[in-house]
């Protein structure tokens, strides 16, 4: 006869239901903990309770929460997109632009991000806003200002007027960049050869205004020596030549060359000097 096993259902009751308990006390534990990346940021949803904690939120390392609660981790490293776009000038002419925007979201107001927008805030948010500055500051000029005299104005009325919608909204705008302007070749040609002709100008009127201000300096020098000469010839009478001649017939008479000295021959009675080594 086959032996008979004796089996005590309270007892193997009892060894499961402790397994039960042991097995969701690990579960609970395992879920009471939860470890953040250094990008990472998280917000706890007490689906039981209040809902989304949008004023507290788990920094980097371990963090406890109750098991019972949700935590939604944000990834807060800055990012990047590039949006290419056809915009119209103040003139109704197509221009296609290329942008580059570099953001982050604010890590201590993501909880406020995810109540608006979840995760998806690239979509939802940034891209379209970025649009829509572009279009709305880029219709306020030529195709000229655009591609020459003012780019940097227009680069900056966009970065300004995204950074403070982004701002609002919990995001960070960290750089906002143009990576190239194309006209229609028409339209860039003859910019480029109007620019070419103005620096041109520019050229030649330095060039005129350069030689106007030489021939002022001739000038100036010019009647500056001839008012020179007029007063020196004013100044030298007769009496004041025939005593600058007898003092150099004094100094002659003394240096030690020889020479001939024929005492008033000379004109206005001056001395004639002859002879010398």
């Amino acid at each position: 006869m086959a032996e008979q096993v004796d089996i005590n259902i309270p007892k193997l009751r009892r060894y499961i239901i402790i397994g039960v308990i042991v097995l969701f006390g690990i579960i609970l534990f395992k879920n009471a903990f939860k470890i953040l990346q250094p990008t990472e940021r998280g917000v706890v949803f007490k689906k039981y309770t209040s809902g989304l904690d949008v004023e507290h939120v788990l920094g980097e390392g371990l963090n406890i929460v109750a098991p019972w609660n949700d935590v939604i981790i944000f990834d807060v490293e800055e990012q990047q997109i590039e949006e290419t776009m056809d915009v119209l000038s103040v003139d109704g002419l197509s221009i296609k632009i290329d942008v580059t925007v570099r953001f982050r979201p604010l890590p201590d107001q993501i909880g406020y991000l995810y109540q608006q927008f979840k995760t998806d805030y690239t979509t939802k948010l940034v891209r379209p806003e970025l649009r829509s500055a572009v279009r709305k500051i880029v219709g306020q000029y030529t195709p000229e200002e655009l591609y020459a005299s003012k780019r940097q104005e227009i680069e900056t009325q966009i970065e300004v007027t995204t950074e403070k919608i982004l701002r609002e909204n919990n995001i960070e705008l960290k750089a906002l960049l143009f990576r190239s302007i194309q006209l229609p070749t028409s339209i860039q040609k003859a910019i480029e050869e109007k620019l070419a002709a103005d620096q041109e100008a520019q050229k030649f009127d330095y060039l005129l205004i350069k030689e106007t201000k030489e021939a002022e300096r001739r000038r100036i020098d010019a009647e500056g020596k001839a008012a020179a000469n007029r007063i020196l010839n004013a100044s030298l009478t007769d009496n004041i030549l025939k005593e600058k001649g007898i003092l150099a017939t004094e100094a002659l008479a003394k240096s030690p060359n020889s020479k001939v000295i024929v005492v008033g021959s000379g004109k206005d009675g001056l001395p004639i000097i002859l002879g010398g080594n």
